[in-house]
């Protein structure tokens, strides 16, 4: 179990926000936290630091006024530290291998797979044959619905019909080299983790062999957190925390994750 970072961009600037709030409609977000500093003075901390398997995430829609300039914030963080982070927002089979040559080492895809509330299996298999499997990691983010975790896409706002179970994680690790996976109903909130999502991961990582890699995130917000985290999963996930960190405005001291679960 290791600590993947991150680097959320929102119009232009890094920030942390709470998920559910993020809207297309106006470029709208509750925000937790927004930074001075630019996405690639946080790639450089975490070049230095050693951390890699981080996201980088474009959180603006590609028709909005503020996509080009958030990507540019993305890129020159690739630029900073290529081979170190993933890329996600807006990623599909004509774009993902821009930002594999501009430094990424892999695409984090949701959107473009989840088609109409299912799985397009023509859009993820010309995803692999674009870039390879090896350089792909599908976006699992799910929230509640009829009490059944389902994949959400377009930044969290639409349902799918898609289930985050057995079934399907067993399905997808074919096409693709990991999971990134947000409870979305405490993305942002630092009211602890999805205790259900978590456990259901736990289980099919112990059941399963030869499994794909999944990184958690949602709702961590203390040292105590990961402890239990780390009872429910063992090693068997990584974790990434975001609002909670004091890098970006929380308690949870950056430093001593780094110490302790690099």
């Amino acid at each position: 179990m290791i600590f993947r970072p991150c680097i959320d961009i929102h119009n232009g600037k890094v920030k942390q926000l709470v998920g559910e709030s993020l809207k297309d409609k106006g470029n709208h977000a509750k925000e937790n936290f927004v930074s001075e500093k630019n996405a690639s003075y946080f790639a450089n901390l975490y070049k230095n630091d050693g951390l890699k398997g981080g996201h980088i995430i474009i959180l603006n829609a590609g028709d909005s006024e503020f996509f080009d300039k958030s990507k540019q914030q993305a890129l020159d963080a690739l630029k900073t530290y290529p081979g170190g982070m993933q890329i996600g927002g807006g990623i599909n089979a004509a774009n993902a291998m821009e930002y594999i040559v501009a430094g990424a080492s892999h695409v984090i895809v949701t959107s473009f797979v989840f088609r109409d509330g299912q799985i397009s299996y023509t859009n993820l298999k010309a995803l692999v044959k674009a870039i390879g499997r090896e350089h792909i990691v599908l976006d699992l983010s799910c929230r509640k619905k009829g009490g059944e975790h389902c994949i959400v896409t377009d930044r969290w706002q639409k349902f799918t019909d898609v289930k985050v179970n057995h079934d399907t994680l067993n399905e997808l690790s074919e096409y693709c080299d990991e999971f990134l996976i947000h409870g979305v109903d405490v993305e942002g909130k630092g009211s602890g983790m999805d205790e259900e999502l978590v456990k259901k991961l736990s289980m099919w990582k112990t059941t399963e062999t030869d499994t794909v890699k999944i990184t958690y995130a949602g709702g961590i917000s203390s040292m105590e957190d990961i402890e239990r985290f780390q009872n429910y999963c063992g090693d068997m996930i990584d974790f990434t925390i975001g609002s909670a960190l004091d890098l970006f405005g929380g308690k949870v001291s950056y430093r001593k994750i780094v110490e302790k679960y690099s």
